[in-house]
């Protein structure tokens, strides 16, 4: 069971994408999603909720797209990642009003959430473009 839904993973693989390639100017949403095998509009939601979040900028006009909003070593993988989620598509559904629900196995989760978050956190970037780097 993946822990991180592929939306996630998506945007994560876009951040890096845009980190290597957004050199001399910035990335588009088109080549993104061509590198990626994607629709540009199944990217496009996660890019704009990067930008709200300012770890992507979206740069506008004829030869616009995105850079990194911040240095490569100050974005981590648990930034994306709740950026990405909070992008939202009705993918998740409202938790129901249930007591076992509410009072036992959200609580039971909550430490594992946290910690998992932390890992995240200590996953930055840079690192990962250094490895995709290498990968050349």
């Amino acid at each position: 069971m993946p822990l991180v839904p592929r939306k996630g993973l998506l945007a994560i693989a876009a951040v890096i994408d845009v980190a290597i390639h957004a050199n001399s100017r910035p990335v588009s949403a088109k080549a993104l999603a061509a590198r990626h095998q994607l629709p540009p509009r199944h990217l496009e939601p996660v890019l704009q909720a990067l930008v709200r979040d300012g770890i992507l900028k979206g740069i506008r006009g004829p030869h616009g797209g995105y850079e990194l909003g911040r240095d490569r070593d100050r974005i981590t993988a648990d930034d994306i990642l709740r950026a990405a989620v909070a992008a939202g598509d009705g993918e998740d559904l409202a938790f129901p009003d249930s007591l076992l629900l509410n009072k036992v196995v959200r609580p039971a989760l909550v430490e594992t959430e946290r910690t998992f978050s932390i890992a995240l956190g200590s996953i930055n970037i840079d690192d990962m473009v250094k490895r995709a780097e290498l990968l050349k």
